[in-house]
Parts: C-alpha cells; structure tokens; sequence
C-alpha cells in the first residue's frame, strides 16, 4: 500500500511539469476561427501560448525568418545602391551644368570685348558676320539661362 501512495504521489509531482513542457500554438486560419494545438502549422504565422498564464510569449515564430531577413537585408543593399547611382547621375549633371555655364559666360565676355570673332571652320580660319556673332550671343546667353540660374524641377 505504501508502495502504492509513493507511486501515485511521484506520478501526481511529475504530472504537471510535463504538461506544461508541452507548447500551444494559437493560429488564425483563412475563415478568422482561431485554433489552438499543439505542433505549429504548416503555412500560417502562429504565436506560442504561455499555458500558465494564457498570453502569447514572443517566440520566434513572430521573428521574421532568416531567409526573409536576408531578402530584406539584400532590398536595403540595393536600395542604397540606387540612391548611389542616382546621387552620383545627379552630381555628374549639376557638374557638366556648371561647365556648360562657365563656357557660356566665358564666351559671352569675349564676344562682349572682341568686335571681330574668328573661328576656325573645316581647317581654315574665318571672321563670323555680324548676323553670325548675334545668333552665337542668343545661344550663349539661352545657354546661361539654361545653366546658370536655378535648377527647375
């Protein structure tokens, strides 16, 4: 009888320890019925269940997955990248901008100092005409509006 007692006693100690080793998974199906069991479900996000106190505990089946982490962390890389590109697109052209004006404004000065121009035309050299010097002024000075002021969006 004794025996007995002690068997029931050690089986009634140990019972609740291994109940409670046991995870609850608590899931949501495509229907909004909440389920609850004991091994996780394959192809929807659970969240373990603390069985003595009733709430989920964060577990890692709300972490993002190593292989999702990866994938975001390799979107940022490339996002970055882009950004790169496109600062360094955006900083060739505010330079070639900034030579285009300085050519213009320089040209102008010597157009504005200079009553005759002489270019150089299939290997030879030649005066421009006076029609010829105000047409290369408007494009000079189209070229300085262009370049030289304020940035339009």
């Amino acid at each position: 009888m004794n025996k007995n007692i002690l068997t029931l006693s050690l089986l009634l100690a140990v019972l609740p320890s291994v109940s409670m080793g046991a995870s609850v998974y608590k899931w949501t199906d495509e229907n909004g019925v909440t389920h609850f069991g004991d091994r996780q479900p394959n192809g929807a996000q659970a969240e373990k269940v603390n069985v003595r106190s009733g709430s989920a505990s964060p577990s890692s089946t709300n972490r993002p997955s190593p292989t999702e982490r990866v994938n975001a962390l390799e979107e940022q890389e490339q996002e970055a990248a882009e950004q790169r590109r496109q600062s360094a697109a955006e900083e060739a052209r505010q330079k070639q901008r900034e030579a285009n004006c300085s050519t213009a404004q320089a040209n102008l000065d010597v157009m504005a100092r200079n009553a005759r121009i002489r270019i150089e035309e299939d290997g030879e050299q030649r005066y421009l005409t006076p029609e010829e010097i105000a047409q290369k002024r408007t494009q000079f000075e189209e070229i300085v509006t262009e370049s030289c002021g304020p940035e339009e969006g």
